[in-house]
Parts: structure tokens; sequence; C-alpha cells
């Protein structure tokens, strides 16, 4: 049979097929009224997490962050869902399961960071001794790599990287130290992104999920700092930028 040269119009089809194809599953026109953010709140009041070096809950750090959040990326168009701290106090494998029934878009869960109790100090404050480690400072942010939605949870994190380093705020790589405890994979060294495929938050996410680690509160300089209103704003703003392009399929 002889050969044909295609028409323009097969030829027209074929890139429309693979446009298609190679559009990220964000893009989707970026519907926001229907794009769904789903904020996970990292620990609760019984099981608060890490002590800042002033003696605050990393629980009551990650509340007040997940409200600036959610207010930023809300006024953005995006919808907004937060576990609260029912969810949150539950076991971990209780916490996915409500992850993957609430049919977010997008999971982000709100954390702040310590470091391994080799590094720690103790100071007085306001009459108490407190612990503390001005050793490390910085954001960071982990994705399974494990799940269906690597790829996906990879970009987003990468985008928010960009935003937070824009800002002029450090990551940190103290979770890459070869030491008990750490020892983390960093899967992009440019945008402080480390693989954490242990937790089930992120592995069993029905969504692309990422976790922020917004800072190290047993540093002193870090914990007043992140203890602000225009802190939190900054680091809102940023999440709400990096929601918006990963919608838009950026």
């Amino acid at each position: 049979m002889p050969n044909r040269r295609p028409s323009r119009g097969a030829w027209l089809a074929a890139g429309i097929c693979l446009a298609a194809a190679a559009a990220p599953t964000g893009s989707r026109a970026c519907e926001k009224g229907s794009f769904t953010v789903l904020l996970d709140v990292g620990h609760s009041p019984s099981a608060p997490g890490a002590i800042s070096a002033r003696g605050k809950t990393e629980y009551a750090f990650n509340v007040a962050l997940a409200a600036a959040i959610e207010r930023a990326v809300a006024s953005k168009g995006f919808a907004v869902d937060r576990l609260g701290a029912a969810a949150s106090a539950a076991r971990a494998v209780r916490r996915a399961g409500a992850i993957k029934r609430s049919g977010a878009d997008l999971l982000l869960s709100v954390h702040h960071d310590s470091a391994q109790p080799r590094y720690f100090e103790t100071w007085t404050y306001q009459g108490e001794q407190r612990a503390y480690s001005d050793r490390f400072k910085g954001w960071s942010l982990f994705v399974s790599q494990s799940g269906t939605h690597a790829r996906e949870s990879l970009r987003f994190a990468r985008l928010l990287g960009d935003r937070l380093k824009s800002r002029g705020w450090p990551f940190t790589r103290h979770h890459a130290e070869p030491i008990l405890g750490e020892g983390r994979a960093l899967i992009d060294p440019s945008r402080g992104v480390y693989r954490r495929d242990d937790l089930a938050v992120l592995r069993s996410a029905p969504a692309p999920a990422a976790l922020l680690e917004a800072g190290v509160i047993v540093n002193r300089d870090e914990e007043a700092a992140l203890d602000t209103g225009s802190r939190r704003s900054a680091i809102a703003e940023a999440v709400a930028e990096a929601v918006d392009a990963f919608c838009a399929g950026e």
C-alpha cells in the first residue's frame, strides 16, 4: 500500500492528543471553586508534638499557622477544609482514613520542627529551665514517592519551596544528617524537599500531598520570628501562591 502524507487535520488531532497527554493532572483549567485544599494540622492538645525553646507546644504553632494559610488560600478563591483536633488526635491510620474520605484535590500537613536531643542545651526563660538548640534553623518539605501521586506531590513541593526561598528564608539540611532519627534523602537539594515514605498521611493520601515544617521552634531566634502574625501571613501567602500555580498546571 503506498505511503500517504498525513493530512493537516490529522497532524492537528495528533498534536491535541499529545498536549492532553503531557498536561499535568493539576491543570484542568484551574477551576478554583471546585479545587479543595485540605490542611492537616499536625498533632493535637493531648499529643502536642515538639516543645519550643520558650515552652510553647508545636500544636499551638500549627493551629495558628493553619488558620493563616486557610485565610490566604481561600482569598484566592479555593475551597479549604481543615482536619480538626479530634482527627489529628487519632491514630495515624485513622487520620489517613479521614483524609481519604475528604475528597480533597491537594493536601498540606502543617508542622513546626525540632532537632535531635543530642543538640539540646538549656537556658532559663521566665524562671524556668527550657531546652533549646540554636544550631539549626529553616523550613523543610516532605513528600512520599511510593504513592500514586508521587509526581504531583513533588511538583507541588517544588512550587512551594521556590516561593519560600524567594522570601529569603533558608531551608534546613539537618534532616539529611547521617545520624539516628535523621538520614532523610533530599529529593531536591535546591528546594529543601525530602523523601518520606513512612508517613501514612503522605503515602496513602488520595491526592498530591506534602508536609511543611515551617521552621525550627527550638531555635530561639527562629521561634520568636515564627510566633508573629507577620511571619505566619508571609508563609501563608507563599502557600497560597504555590496552590495557585499548582492548580494552573505550572
